[in-house]
């Protein structure tokens, strides 16, 4: 009987990294990890080992990559602060039900226990963030155990950690397939499906409404066109939440944009005045705010019926998948005559979008992000894909960025952590080689991560980084301003961007007016060509872009009325505005209508 081949259980471990079909694997080294450093270097043709420069960069790149493909995302980090640092990004990836493996160092068996250097009892700190969670306790089970919180981190879309003693990834252990992945586990998996009764209650409802609302989610997955025929059949407008942008067209008439801060005037005012909200796929954190302006019927369909109720009471909860009750209410629905309500929301999104291109339009110097993101929209491929981090550029990238299903991107959603721009846009380059890939941060948020940008030059990866410095935690002050306080905490002291990148070996332009911006970017598509990456520090104002969220929407005996809330800007010394008129003028809105004006013209009741 011959003898069985044998291989280091951390090689093992990597091949069943492989048999998932996993790429890359994000990490830093550490003595307590360096048993599956060893088996990288023997797997180097297999697996690309991606060397950031800590470990949170690591974990948000492994969430971003599990985000963008659907795929699992694998961060590594050596024990104690090496382990710590991963938290963060594994908490991305937990908000945004992303499945992520980390794999994490721990001190030699042999001297576990004994207070060693670095030594956790690292367990614990992994609880809260993970679906799965064990410490691997021999060798042999080292693959296995790897394996099976793979499955488990698909199955609860979230994060599984496999803390491993480094001694047991040096050991031999049998050569074996420890992969249980087949091509079953490729298969569409059941979801489930409305009844008839459920579709027409719902129908019902529509029909006695008269100001029903879609709210829309990421749910709707790839039944955008699907949505957008009952939109019109029922005559509903549609109201996006921020993942769900690319998900609708913005040139359909009846789409009002994204709704809370993030917002559209239109889908902010719609909202507040409908009488039937319907979510379809939608996940909302936000709903304790945006869902609690006014009374109104609700509906819910989803997927998970754990969403159902969650942050409304329901009047009818419907357990479905969201693009097949879409196809099943379209064919049982019939067409209804048109609605004032309809065309008032679609004349109130029209004109919102004569705003937001008048400012697109204007020069400016010193240089306004309108400029700026007229220029991403025009120099970006039509599949394009963009990592934008937290802060002021969600809410201008959700009103004047171009997407569509043609497009990747990626942001960091519920857990809305700074710094996530880079390490998104490292995935979505490694990951989608031939596309055009845009990182766009804020100061704030870039300075949090700046160190991997020698990340993206060692790797030769063409990335378009766009940070926009405005010395201000500008999100933040927005905040401040409506909060009975002084402005506290938010200057940041003023960093040369584009010297930093020019350190790090990449090149890099200072734009301070829009008449620069052509000649930036006109660089920046050169260096992409030539497979360089490119750093534009775009040197924009501090102004506050309209807050649509502090318009107040109500109907009272018989008539509909716009007045602001009574907390915007109490922290200012400008001259507090005295009506939504005056609120409009303050940012360059004299041609926005008030919504009862838009009522008004469109015969829509307030009862």
């Amino acid at each position: 009987m011959s003898e069985q081949n044998t291989l280091p259980a951390s090689v093992a471990m990597l091949r069943v990294l492989e048999a998932w079909g996993v790429k890359h694997i994000y990490g830093y080294p550490g003595g307590s990890i360096n048993s599956t450093m060893a088996a990288l270097a023997k797997e180097k043709e297999r697996l690309q080992y991606i060397q950031i420069r800590q470990e949170q960069v690591g974990a948000f790149a492994a969430s971003a990559e599990a985000k963008l493909t659907g795929k699992i995302g694998v961060a590594f980090g050596s024990a104690g602060p090496g382990a710590t640092n991963l938290l963060t990004g594994l908490y991305d990836a937990r908000e945004d039900h992303a499945p992520v493996l980390a794999i994490v160092g721990q001190a030699p068996s042999t001297v576990m226990n004994y207070n060693f250097f670095q030594e956790l009892n690292e367990g614990p700190i992994f609880d809260d963030v993970s679906v799965y969670n064990r410490t691997v306790m021999t060798p042999e089970s080292l693959p296995h155990v790897v394996d099976q919180a793979i499955r488990e981190a698909y199955q609860h879309k979230g994060v599984a950690v496999v803390i491993i003693p480094n001694d047991f990834g040096y050991k031999e252990i049998p050569e074996e397939n420890y992969a249980s992945f087949s091509q079953t586990d490729n298969k569409p998996k059941p979801e489930p499906v409305a009844t008839d009764k459920e579709v027409e209650e719902f129908l019902a409802m529509v029909q006695k409404a008269k100001r029903p609302v879609i709210h829309v989610g990421r749910g709707i997955k790839d039944g955008g066109d699907e949505l957008v025929k009952l939109s019109k059949k029922l005559q509903i407008p549609l109201v996006m939440t921020g993942l769900a942008k690319d998900k609708i067209p913005d040139s359909y008439e009846g789409n009002v944009g994204i709704a809370n801060r993030a917002a559209s005037k239109a889908a902010d005012e719609i909202m507040a005045a409908t009488d039937l909200l319907i979510t379809i796929g939608a996940d909302f954190p936000f709903a304790n705010l945006t869902y609690q302006t006014h009374p109104f019927q609700f509906v819910q369909i989803d997927n998970q019926q754990v969403e159902l109720g969650r942050h409304h009471n329901v009047d009818l909860a419907i357990w479905s998948d969201a693009t097949r009750f879409v196809k099943k209410a379209l064919e049982k629905a019939l067409e209804l005559p048109e609605r004032p309500f309809f065309r008032a929301a679609v004349a109130d999104m029209k004109n919102w979008k004569a705003y937001e291109e008048k400012l697109m339009n204007q020069a400016s110097d010193p240089l306004q992000f309108e400029s700026l993101y007229k220029e991403i929209n025009a120099v970006a491929d039509e599949d394009a894909a963009f990592a934008i981090d937290v802060g002021d550029n969600i809410i201008n990238s959700f009103r004047y960025l171009n997407l569509t299903p043609k497009n990747k991107w990626v942001i960091s959603a519920l857990f809305a952590s700074m710094g996530t721009g880079l390490p998104g846009a490292l995935a979505a380059q490694l990951n989608y080689p031939k596309r055009q890939v845009f990182n766009i941060a804020g100061d704030g948020a870039l300075s949090m991560v700046m160190h991997d940008l020698v990340t993206e030059v060692k790797y030769k990866l063409p990335i378009i980084n766009i940070v926009t410095a405005n010395n201000t935690l500008n999100f933040i002050k927005s905040e401040q301003d409506d909060a009975p306080m002084a402005h506290s905490g938010i200057d940041l002291h003023p960093i040369d961007f584009a010297t930093v990148a020019r350190g790090m070996g990449m090149e890099a332009a200072t734009v301070t007016k829009s008449a620069d911006l052509k000649d930036a970017f006109k660089q920046a598509l050169a260096a992409q060509k030539a497979g360089k990456p490119f750093l534009i520090d775009a040197k924009i104002t501090a102004k506050r872009g309209i807050p649509v969220e502090e318009l107040l929407i109500k109907h009272d005996n018989g008539e509909w009325t716009e007045s602001i809330a009574p907390d915007y800007d109490q922290n200012s010394d400008d001259k507090p505005v005295a009506s939504v008129r005056e609120f409009f003028d303050r940012y360059q809105g004299e041609d926005l209508k008030t919504l009862p004006e838009i009522f008004a013209e469109y015969g829509v009741a307030a009862d």
